[in-house]
């Protein structure tokens, strides 16, 4: 039986480090209460200029201004956008380092086992998608072809022969092509570049047949005149290439698109989630954002909760069905 002499010295104690507790919980619980303490770092796995640099520049743009510190874009590209969802992946999941999602191509990097990456869906919290950009297919304006029921007869006639431009293995543009494939029984070449400008390049110069792209990246050339689209993968016509016509109207069944959203590495305080959460559908349910955003070609398009989670669990289950990985 201890004596009195040290059951005061264990109550002493015990009182003691009860105290540093509630000292310890008071010193922390305003941090807490007040993120972001400092400045947040947006990572774009893509270089600048391109629909997602542009997008995301726009939403750190917002974020300042709610969240009251600098959001800063760090492009940081290479690896199909590898070398920015892993450092996203690796970073501390405190709120101070954020990055943009592209799907599919995310999924690419670790269900090709090529890679033998052990990073998965699961190693990011996915907040909120911002924008969907629909796929569409583009030729030189002196093409002979004028629809895209002209590029599949062509196809057929010819098979493997036919050219057509991608974003790499597993993008959104090779996976629509996969699927175009799929449906009409013909077989193209699938070209790959490390950016649609490359692919762009190429086609104007007579080298590919087909230019795939998102809308937003061909929006300025059809203006001009240099470019001819033959149609956009989407439920309905795109409101920034109105005299278009969709692949349901050309009697194909096809609605593709590039999907971006926001996403911080896997784990972050519920608090410091709740706050970004908060923010971001501020900004993205604001007529001023929505309206910025469309000048770029741009729809906003949010989709958070349990309803993200679904949406890119079912465009990884249409990636795997289509590459076999």
């Amino acid at each position: 039986m201890p004596s009195k002499t040290a059951t005061r010295t264990a109550f002493t104690v015990a009182a003691g480090l009860s105290a540093l507790s509630l000292a310890f919980s008071a010193a922390i619980a305003p941090a807490l209460a007040e993120y972001p303490e400092r400045n947040i770092t947006l990572i774009v796995p893509y270089g600048a200029g391109g629909g997602t640099d542009i997008g995301a520049r726009m939403l750190a743009t917002d974020l300042e201004k709610l969240l009251g510190k600098s959001v800063t874009v760090e492009n940081r590209s290479g690896g199909g956008g590898w070398v920015g969802w892993g450092a996203l992946a690796q970073a501390r999941p405190d709120g101070y380092t954020l990055g943009l999602f592209n799907v599919p191509s995310l999924y690419a990097g670790y269900l090709d086992p090529q890679y033998k990456r052990t990073e998965t869906l699961d190693s990011f919290t996915p907040l909120v998608s911002h924008v969907l950009d629909y796929n569409a297919w583009s030729v030189r304006a002196d093409s002979p072809y004028k629809t895209v029921k002209d590029v599949i007869e062509a196809a057929r006639a010819k098979p493997d022969t036919l050219t057509v431009t991608t974003y790499g293995v597993g993008s959104d543009d090779h996976l629509a092509l996969l699927s175009n494939q799929a449906e009409s029984k013909v077989r193209m070449i699938a070209v790959h570049f490390r950016s649609t400008a490359e692919g762009k390049t190429q086609a104007l110069g007579g080298h590919i047949d087909v230019l795939s792209s998102n809308v937003s990246e061909i929006i300025a050339e059809a203006r001009s005149g240099s470019f001819r689209g033959l149609g956009v993968m989407a439920p309905e016509r795109s409101q920034f290439h109105p005299t278009v016509p969709t692949f349901r109207e050309q009697g194909f069944n096809q609605d593709w698109s590039v999907s971006r959203g926001i996403a911080a590495p896997a784990g972050p305080p519920k608090d410091v989630q709740a706050k970004l959460l908060a923010a971001l559908k501020t900004i993205l349910t604001s007529p001023e954002h929505k309206q910025k955003a469309e000048t770029f070609g741009l729809l906003v398009h949010m989709i958070k909760g349990d309803d993200n989670k679904k949406f890119l669990k079912d465009n990884e289950i249409a990636t795997k069905k289509l590459t076999g990985w």
